[in-house]
């Protein structure tokens, strides 16, 4: 299946969650076992040869790409998940929202020092969840291989405050 195929079999749900937002509904290409096979092949095809200790996926959707792309990576998983979501000792990392602020959390003994990283999430929108998830695989003392988002929405310019890294986005959006 195509970037184009792929791009299609996504359902845009318009006014969600609110009036004037266009909400990017996955759980079409999730169903559709060819597209979630495609979509999960494509970046394997782009890590394989980069020695990934461990993937790591962001709440919630980031799990799905994250732990599928590990397992045949063989490599290990790891999740990043929203305040007090984990059970043993963690770090957390403040992020701005819009109209406010969130974190992200991380267990402390989840990396090893110069392990190789690849972050992974469904969507870059702003770009400020991703962020602080380097700051967290940076402070642990991971090397950042590479970042990988199934949807890019380009015109929110969130590939600006990842710009030290190596980003790849399958599927892109140029306007709202």
């Amino acid at each position: 299946m195509n970037i184009a195929e792929l791009k299609n079999s996504i359902r845009s749900v318009p006014d969600f969650p609110k009036k004037g937002i266009v909400f990017l509904d996955i759980t079409t290409l999730l169903k559709n076992g060819e597209a979630f096979s495609s979509s999960v092949e494509l970046f394997f095809q782009k890590y394989k040869e980069k020695n990934i200790s461990k993937v790591i996926g962001i709440e919630s959707r980031g799990f799905i790409f994250g732990a599928a792309l590990a397992y045949k990576l063989k490599c290990g998983f790891v999740p990043i998940r929203k305040p007090k979501k984990l059970p043993a000792e963690k770090i957390q990392q403040e992020y701005q929202l819009e109209y406010g602020s969130d974190a992200v959390e991380i267990h402390k003994d989840a990396i090893e020092r110069g392990e190789k990283i690849l972050l992974v999430d469904d969507l870059l929108a702003t770009g400020g969840t991703m962020c602080a998830a380097t700051q967290l695989v940076e402070q642990l003392g991971g090397e950042i291989i590479g970042i990988a988002f199934l949807i890019e929405l380009n015109f929110l310019n969130g590939r600006e405050k990842l710009k030290k890294y190596d980003v790849h986005s399958l599927i892109h959006y140029e306007k709202e």
